[in-house]
């Protein structure tokens, strides 16, 4: 029940990100090498061009010359032009495509390719990429100051809005990233103390999907997909860690107190048992206790014991 009513608040804190606005789709591009053999013959076809057109002008040919040298230096800047259009995309990137302003599509494909050359081309990296937050020193459920830090392993999955959705995705994610640590340490104590709730040092797969989760969701928006998130530091503040640490030292000893005495008291029954059964010595509800006392005290002391041996009767 503490466990479902602490679950139920968390979804209810989780912050609802705007939907998107942009989407990613491809655009359509021609082939580079292509459209560079095409800049090439115009380039090298003004030049021709514009040779004519210098000798028709020194044979007099007067405003026919002019023409086509207009034409020939047209023909030579449309050729650069054209290269401008030119566009590489390598293995693990891609190019964000706009125009005058509008968004109209993304390069995925690796590879040499063209595209409108009066668009503006922004590289995005695809790869998978790492963020491994600072240690951060946060208060858990129970009120507790410790020390969390996390690794957040994400990939950029739509371009546009990666984008034009936030100003920049990386700073965007490291920054949501240590939101969503912070109020997953806040919603859960460090240790449960054999409590049945969730705990951030007992139950660490739980706590790791969780914070997946969250920030995923956070992300979202910025077309960006959480691979994983692990904590990879957790551990009490210094102020309070001695104390801490004392405590569980004596936990562990109660713990191991507790086997042991179980452990003799069977040993004890045993021991009863067996003498009762092979009929070695007969003893009365006194001299039971007495040796039920002596077992015990042989088998639960933390110190060796010292025998004594008995010459008499059993009585003195």
């Amino acid at each position: 029940m503490a466990n479902a009513s602490g679950e139920a608040a968390l979804e209810a804190t989780v912050v609802d990100m705007p939907a998107p606005r942009t989407s990613e789709h491809p655009v359509r591009a021609a082939n580079g090498f292509v459209m560079l053999g095409v800049a090439t013959a115009l380039v090298l076809a003004g030049i021709a061009v514009l040779v004519v057109g210098i000798v028709m002008l020194a044979s007099g040919a007067g405003q026919g010359g002019m023409w086509v040298v207009i034409a020939s230096v047209l023909m030579i800047l449309l050729g650069f032009f054209t290269c401008f259009g030119l566009t590489a995309v390598a293995p693990g990137e891609a190019r964000v495509v706009q125009m005058l302003g509008r968004y109209i599509g993304t390069l995925r494909t690796p590879g040499f390719q063209w595209v409108n050359p009066i668009t503006v081309r922004r590289r995005v990296s695809t790869r998978i990429r790492n963020h491994e937050t600072d240690v951060t020193k946060v208060n858990d459920a129970d009120g507790n100051p410790i020390q969390i830090a996390t690794v957040v392993v994400w990939q950029v999955q739509d371009t546009a809005q990666a984008v034009f959705e936030v100003d920049d995705f990386v700073e965007f994610v490291a920054i949501q990233a240590e939101t969503a640590v912070r109020h997953i340490a806040g919603a859960y104590p460090y240790d449960a103390h054999g409590e049945p709730r969730l705990s951030l040092r007992d139950h660490a797969d739980e706590i790791n999907e969780r914070l997946s989760t969250e920030i995923a969701a956070r992300v979202a928006s910025a077309g960006v997909k959480v691979i994983e998130s692990r904590i990879i530091h957790l551990a009490y503040a210094p102020e309070i860690a001695h104390a801490m640490l004392r405590r569980q030292q004596a936990g562990a000893v109660v713990a191991a107190r507790q086997r042991i005495v179980e452990g003799a008291v069977g040993m004890v029954e045993m021991a009863l048992d067996r003498l009762a059964e092979h009929d070695v010595v007969e003893l009365d509800e006194e001299r039971k206790a007495a040796m039920v006392s002596n077992l015990l005290v042989v088998l639960v002391g933390d110190r060796d014991t010292q025998p004594v041996v008995n010459t008499g009767t059993l009585y003195q």
